[in-house]
């Protein structure tokens, strides 16, 4: 940070004085969180579907299960990560599918649930998942008759990829309506153990 005055050499690895007011200019309550080592990009845990949540299991047992009913969840962004657990849970233990399978739908279901909570104005969206022999169907039934738009989409767009990760990923996706509303789906082909 600079004080206004001309810059002032250092010998290699040490470090300027504390300024006065001890603020280093670092972001706010993260002075002392560990820094990226090595070629400066920063680890984190990839999420793996492999690995057992907890709170799959407890979003199941709260919410009910999308394969016997429409599960009814509340249209805001934290709904998505309840719509995953639901997803991976089921994916993994009811139906035995596979750690990638499992993180496409995860990612998909994730994509739909954001274009609801985003797009529709409902206050609640459900979710249901189907298995047939080779199949999974996700669906996210919204009240909006609005239909969603398939978007080029270029290298450096920060938003709008939801619907093009959806026609990349999933075998086959569509919108269906309904006299209420609509239902927005993915399909994937599975193999059956």
């Amino acid at each position: 940070m600079s004080d206004g005055g001309p810059p002032v050499a250092r010998p290699p690895g040490t470090a300027p004085e504390a300024p006065a007011d001890g603020h280093d200019g670092g972001m706010a309550g993260l002075e002392s969180s560990e820094q990226p080592r090595g070629d400066g990009r920063a680890t984190a845990p990839r999420w793996s579907p492999a690995v057992e949540d907890e709170h799959a299991v407890k979003a199941l047992e709260l919410y009910g299960n999308p394969t016997e009913a429409e599960v009814p969840l509340p249209s805001r962004p934290e709904s998505a990560a309840t719509a995953r657990r639901l997803v991976q849970v089921v994916a993994l233990r009811q139906w035995c599918l596979t750690a990638k399978t499992t993180e496409d739908a995860v990612l998909l279901v994730s994509e739909l649930v954001g274009n609801a909570v985003r797009h529709t104005g409902a206050r609640v969206f459900g979710l249901r998942m189907r298995h047939r022999r080779g199949w999974i169907r996700v669906e996210v039934r919204d009240p909006s008759r609005g239909l969603p738009c398939l978007m080029p989409v270029q290298a450096l767009d920060v938003s709008g990829r939801g619907l093009f990760l959806v026609d990349k990923l999933a075998d086959r996706w569509g919108v269906d309506l309904l006299p209420r509303g609509k239902t927005t789906w993915f399909e994937m082909r599975v193999m059956d153990r």
